[in-house]
């Protein structure tokens, strides 16, 4: 590229970002009137209802409101909350996980910074005994914060519960804005996540036709024609919490294009560790910052706070991102300064505008590092680095309990090349430090509580993770990652098809998966054979039921049919299941017996309410079993492991497999003749 080619590319790249950034530069105003409070700053101007702190304006680039202007107040940019008393005095509704909405309107402004730099809003509200069973026991305070130059605003939350007040249930809580239909109607949450979407009207009564739950509907007659056939579903468009950074919408049109993002900079404060699916931008035009939710996981992950427990948390800061494009550029660079931004947030995290004192500055956290090895002695005596492996710090709790953990913060990262890691930026606090290794399974926990103060360098030194073995592997199927992915997922019926998805690697979230397992065996049940089968062809996804013609379903039994050479009937064989998601089965295992009548080798009664397979999604929970197999129920030659389902109570019933195992005894002559 010579000079002049260069010199024209970095102009356009000016161009192109500059969006309303060329506006005069005259430090950030306020204006509080007696219903609205106004922040402003030349490039953004945020209209904030006063007192109950709803966004209900955004004004950018000469667009008055980039939010749904026919939305009441309250309907366009907000907080909320859905909540229920706890213990015995949870209503009955609550009890299934629907709990309370209160979109947490507040009663009180106040003025925390104001100067040319920056201005920051706190809107709160104080619980006492007179609002028991009417609102949540928190103390709410909502923060707003401008800074000059910047191309949108910052908000974060508080939430307190004092030790004296009454228990209570959080089922969810996150940010949710709602920009202009009429303008916002490309949607971006990935590199190969993007499209145009159907209008919210396309999903009503005559146009949309709803399916087994109200959130999938079928566009019927939509009033773009493009989209007829499809099915809608804010499912469809989760996102795990370690790749939910940014997403957000563009208002593509002839004479200019905007774009307004969704930035989130860290995931300390989300519940559940990297793995916990979050909903995301959906049709609507709906932009949703979620801190804590149910999906994907059930009761396990309702806050369940005692009648005498304190708590505080900090949730967000996040960041409302706008950019804009003039004529004749594509206006998908948009989401590449988009993703530029959230680096840049990314990299100023922790940030040091926030003016709380529960908002912790870099200065004030603590770092840990150290090296991660493994060492599988069936497969070597070596201590291999870890590369690419999940290292993290949550509260105190057992093996693996990350991903049920809810109350307290959680920091994360990943294993380098030769398997070192460094955390930082953590709070304060008593910690244990967890991992998980794809291709190994389980999970590794430190025996050492890790206690962070302000500025401390923790390092934990080499850390050893020798993952469960009895004994040598005689079969596998799948691949130890915490997913489904790697098994085979059908084509979706072609009345039910998104087409983002179609030739798509996510191809598991199309509508209606569950329903084709029938179609592909509608007498008989399935039947891997090790050693001949293929697990990315005849392996379904999703153990589900099968729906029979009178709308009933009924819990299905898959076999194993694997060879022995020989059998050590004195020693004990190990059968280890990692199961990557449960939705209310019940899982019995049997070994060369097929009567269901017979009491099971395993049975794992009802668990997990996790709804996965509804959801389109490939992993929930992650569970582990482990099942010891006597060599007597074995035989030399042909041997069956049957895998029954046998919950039957709806479509959505279901197991979806990530890894299986079989494992010879621990017998070094025995190794020898498998070998």
């Amino acid at each position: 590229m010579n000079l002049v080619n260069l010199f024209m590319f970095f102009m356009l790249q000016f161009i192109l970002f500059l969006g309303c950034s060329s506006s005069i530069d005259s430090g950030v105003r306020l204006d509080i009137q007696e219903k609205h409070v106004i922040m402003d700053n030349g490039i953004v101007q945020v209209n904030l209802s006063n007192p109950e702190g709803f966004v209900i304006g955004i004004q950018y680039n000469g667009l008055d409101n980039l939010l749904e202007v026919l939305n009441p107040e309250f309907d366009r940019g907000y907080w909320d909350i859905v909540w229920d008393q706890g213990g015995k005095n949870r209503t009955k509704k609550g009890a299934k996980g629907k709990g309370r909405l209160d979109r947490m309107d507040t009663t009180n402004l106040t003025v925390i910074v104001k100067n040319e730099e920056q201005v920051e809003l706190s809107f709160t509200r104080t619980w006492n005994f007179s609002l028991e069973g009417k609102l949540a026991p928190l103390n709410i305070d909502k923060r707003f914060i401008m800074l000059r130059g910047s191309s949108g605003f910052y908000t974060y939350a508080i939430y307190d519960h004092l030790k004296e007040w009454p228990a209570f249930d959080l089922d969810n809580t996150r940010v949710a804005f709602k920009p202009r239909k009429d303008k916002f109607n490309y949607m971006v949450i990935a590199d190969d996540r993007q499209r145009f979407m159907p209008l919210p009207d396309d999903r009503l009564p005559g146009r949309g036709q709803v399916l087994a739950y109200p959130e999938a509907v079928r566009l019927v007659d939509p009033i773009e024609p493009e989209f007829k056939g499809e099915v809608d579903d804010k499912y469809e468009y989760s996102i795990e919490s370690r790749s939910n950074y940014v997403h957000g919408w563009i208002s593509i049109h002839s004479s200019e294009s905007n774009g307004i993002w969704l930035i989130t900079p860290s995931y300390e404060f989300r519940s559940a560790g990297p793995l916990k699916q979050y909903l995301a931008s959906h049709a609507g035009p709906t932009m949703l910052s979620v801190f804590h939710s149910t999906h994907y996981s059930g009761e396990d992950l309702i806050m369940k706070f005692g009648p005498n427990e304190s708590w505080k948390k900090v949730f967000g800061p996040i960041f409302i991102y706008l950019n804009s494009m003039s004529d004749g550029l594509s206006p998908i660079r948009l989401w590449e300064d988009a993703k530029h931004q959230m680096v840049n947030e990314i990299e100023r995290w922790p940030y040091t505008f926030p003016a709380s004192k529960d908002f912790l500055s870099s200065a004030q956290r603590g770092k840990v590092e150290g090296r991660l090895l493994v060492r599988d002695r069936y497969i070597s005596d070596a201590f291999v680095p870890v590369s690419g492996g999940y290292v993290g710090l949550a509260p105190l709790g057992d093996v693996g309990s990350w991903q049920r953990e809810y109350k307290g913060y959680q920091f994360w990262t990943i294993t380098d090349d030769e398997g070192y890691f460094s955390i930082i930026n953590i709070r304060p606090g008593d910690y244990n430090l967890y991992s998980w290794v794809t291709g190994f399974i389980g999970d590794y926990q430190y025996n050492n509580v890790i206690n962070i103060t302000s500025g401390c360098n923790i390092n934990v030194g080499e850390l050893v993770y020798e993952p469960p073995r009895d004994g040598p592997t005689l079969w596998e199927i799948g691949i130890p990652d915490r997913t489904a992915a790697e098994f085979y997922v059908p084509d979706p019926n072609p009345l039910y098809v998104n087409k983002l998805y179609v030739n798509h690697t996510d191809r598991y979230r199309q509508y209606g998966l569950w329903e084709r397992y029938a179609d592909l065996y509608p007498n008989e049940d399935l039947v891997y054979t090790v050693g001949i089968s293929d697990y990315k062809k005849g392996w379904f996804f999703a153990q589900v039921t099968r729906k029979k013609d009178n709308n009933t379903y009924q819990g299905t039994t898959w076999q194993i049919n694997f060879n022995l050479n020989h059998v050590n009937i004195n020693g004990t064989y190990k059968l280890r299941l990692a199961l990557a998601s449960v939705h209310s089965a019940d899982l019995q295992i049997r070994i060369n017996n097929s009567n269901a009548t017979s009491p099971p080798l395993f049975s794992s009664g009802i668990i997990g309410k996790e709804n996965t397979i509804a959801r389109h999604g490939i992993h929930g929970f992650y569970w582990l079993f482990n099942i010891d197999v006597e060599g007597t129920i074995l035989v030399k030659g042909n041997n069956t492991i049957f895998l029954t389902q046998a919950n039957n109570n709806g479509p959505f019933v279901g197991i979806l497999y990530d890894y299986i195992r079989f494992e010879g005894p621990p017998d070094i002559n025995f190794i020898k003749d498998q070998n």
